[in-house]
């Protein structure tokens, strides 16, 4: 018996993009989100924003920023994870 794929909404889309680019996704998911790009041109545009920012900001390493940028974006990725105490 075959399982069928359910579609992606776009919000599940959006979670699969930073692992689709970084090649991380499992074969069956990668699938799933390219059905979905096929068919979504909002989520595709969001993708192909994704690549030009990646393309302008080049290889940022922690080291290159000062310790107040670097403890400042690590506490916005937090805050996006959810992971922040609130403070």
């Amino acid at each position: 018996m075959r399982l069928t794929m359910h579609p992606l909404v776009c919000q599940q889309a959006v979670e699969l993009m930073s692992d689709y680019l970084d090649g991380s996704l499992s074969r069956r998911d990668r699938r799933r989100l390219e059905k979905h790009l096929a068919a979504c041109a909002h989520c595709s545009t969001y993708l192909d924003q994704m690549r030009a920012t990646i393309a302008a900001s080049g290889a940022v390493r922690p080291d290159d920023l000062d310790p107040q940028a670097l403890d400042e974006l690590t506490e916005l990725f937090r805050q996006f994870r959810g992971d922040g105490d609130g403070t």
